[in-house]
Parts: C-alpha cells; structure tokens; sequence
C-alpha cells in the first residue's frame, strides 16, 4: 500500500468535483476547493474520520468494499478505480462490464434526479445504486447479499418480491425478467456470473427452467407498470431506460405525468420518504 500515494490522489480528486457534480448544493460560502471531506465520507457511507486519516496518510489499509465506495463517491472512471486499487494494494479490479462499479456518466445524471425514483442496474438485475425516492418507492436494496442482489432470482426465488406487482401482470414480468437475463448471458456467456445464474435458478425453480426454453431475448428500453406500494397501493409509472455503450448498466427512471393519480402518489411518497414504509418492505 503507498499510503502518500493514496492520500494525494484522493485529495486531488475531491478538489476537482464541484457540489453541483454529485447533486449536493453548492452553498453561498465554500473556502473548500472541491468537496470537503465531510461530503465524501457522507457520499461513501464511512466516517469523516475514517476518511480524514485516509487523506492524512494515517489510515488503515482500505478494504476493497471501501475502496469501491470512494470509487463510487468521487465520480472515478475505469482507468482511475483501478489505479486506486493498486496504490491501496489490491489486484486491480474486475472489469467494469462485470464489476458493481457505477458508469460515471449514469452517475451525473441519477445525481440531478431528485423528485422520482431512479436506480442504477446491472445486467444481472442488480441495484448498484438508487436515490431517495427509489428507496421509498422498492425498499432498500442495500441489505441483498450473495445470488439475492438479483432481482431476477428474487422474482423466482421469494414469493415476497412478486406482491409489488398485480397478479395479472406477474407472467409478463417473469418472461421479462427471464428474456433480460438471456441476453445478459449471450454477452458474457455460460462462465460467467450470469451462468451461475442461469443454473442456478433452472435447479430452484420449474417457472424459470421452462420460461428459460423459450429462448426469448429482450432488453425492454421503456415500459408503462403498474406497481404496489404497501401503503399507497397501485401507482401508474412509466419507466424509461438508458444504457451504457457495453449494455452492461442501466438507468431506470420510473416517471407519472401531471395531474394523473400516479404523479400525486409519488409527491405524497416525496414528502413521507423511507422511514414510514421501511417495515413493510422486507
């Protein structure tokens, strides 16, 4: 680990963002170039502290969940993660096709996506991030470990994760999870973790293993849903997706037009937030 390395480069990189780059404000007095700390740590979910000594060369040695959390708080692209790695003293990581490393330019845009839910997701179905308003709308989607961070084996693993959704909707969406899976697995093929997946599910369970034979291929670009909150029951949304250039992450924006009954659930939802539905999720 090159500890004066490390420092330098994290503290360089908090200067060059802005506020307005990771959708913090920006305040009428900043004498910090940059961010200040206390806005890294916050975005990196660890203690100002913790990432004070980082900078000051007084740290511990990061671990790679750490490092991937910075990796992720300052906006670093491919290249830079991966140098990271390296002066922290781990094996450069994975790459970004299979890794949970957030694209930089999905990141600006769910920054600025403050009133309606948005996520980011992997090909795997996996929430690599969400903002405020996605949590509150689909639960937290932090606490999934192992296989279970795939939406795609929760729909056909827990029974659980199918009451978001009407019971006439649930065969088009199990198709749909099943046609995204496949075309994950055509672009990373039967080694990888989208393989795993694959066998994994048509072992657990008969839907999946029978849908799989169809061998239908889809990566749906929008959609119009109907989804159940616990609390405000049925909300109309309509999703839109944006993929990066390798189709191997997604931003999904779930939208209502104004003045519809789907548009004032989600401004009630605004202003409830996650912590009056949090028992409800899981």
């Amino acid at each position: 680990m090159d500890r004066a390395a490390l420092a330098d480069f994290l503290r360089r990189r908090r200067e060059a963002l802005q506020p307005e780059d990771v959708g913090l404000p920006t305040g009428a007095r900043r004498r910090t170039r940059g961010l200040r700390r206390e806005e890294v740590a916050s975005l990196a979910v660890m203690s100002t502290d913790y990432y004070t000594r980082l900078e000051q060369q007084r740290g511990p040695q990061p671990s790679e969940q750490m490092l991937a959390s910075l990796a992720r708080a300052l906006r670093l692209t491919g290249d830079e993660r991966t140098y990271l790695y390296r002066i922290a003293g781990h094996n450069a990581p994975v790459p970004l096709s299979a890794s949970p490393h957030v694209a930089p330019a999905l990141l600006r845009v769910l920054d600025r996506l403050e009133d309606t839910p948005a996520l980011v997701l992997s090909d795997l179905g996996e929430t690599l991030v969400q903002n405020r308003m996605a949590a509150a709308l689909l639960g937290d989607a932090s606490g999934h470990t192992g296989l279970a961070r795939s939406a795609v084996y929760r729909w056909f693993t827990d029974p659980a994760e199918r009451l978001r959704y009407p019971e006439e909707d649930r065969d088009r969406q199990s198709r749909a999870q099943v046609a995204n899976l496949r075309a994950a697995h055509g672009l990373r093929g039967p080694t990888s973790r989208a393989g795993t997946l694959v066998r994994t599910l048509q072992k657990e369970s008969e839907e999946f293993a029978e849908l799989w034979e169809r061998h239908e291929v889809a990566q749906r670009f929008e959609d119009h849903k109907t989804l159940i909150h616990p609390e405000l029951g049925p909300i109309e949304l309509d999703c839109q997706a944006l993929f990066t250039e390798d189709q191997s992450q997604t931003l999904l924006v779930l939208t209502a037009p104004p003045r519809t009954e789907g548009y004032e659930k989600l401004q009630l939802l605004a202003v409830l937030g996650l912590d009056r539905f949090t028992e409800a999720d899981h």
